[in-house]
């Protein structure tokens, strides 16, 4: 997998806009990346040192079928698989990542 394939976008939350002050900033991930990759990519694309990666898979969310009453997954709507892969990466303190900086 490429490097540029592994990061997906960055996410931007009220929890994530506490955590940065932390020095840890969250990606959503490709859902075949594991915590390797997600570490190369952030550290080649943003020229930081990474310290530690967490990752963690979101369930889809539920839904109802009004007709038929049955409760199923939601598909995402580029890729249709349920659920995502989410990564949150920890730099050190003297690093930051300019990308969220400033938001």
């Amino acid at each position: 997998m490429h490097i540029y394939e592994v990061l997906k976008r960055p996410l931007q939350t009220e929890k994530i806009m506490y955590l940065r002050d932390l020095h840890q900033y969250a990606f959503e991930v490709d859902n075949r990346a594991n915590k390797t990759q997600i570490k190369e990519a952030v550290e080649t694309i943003f020229k930081v040192n990474v310290v530690s990666v967490h990752v963690m898979n979101q369930s889809a969310k539920r839904r109802r079928n009004p007709r038929s009453r049955q409760i199923g997954k939601k598909a995402q709507q580029k890729v249709r698989a349920p659920g995502w892969k989410k990564a949150i990466v920890t730099v050190p303190a003297n690093q930051q990542i300019e990308l969220f900086e400033g938001v």
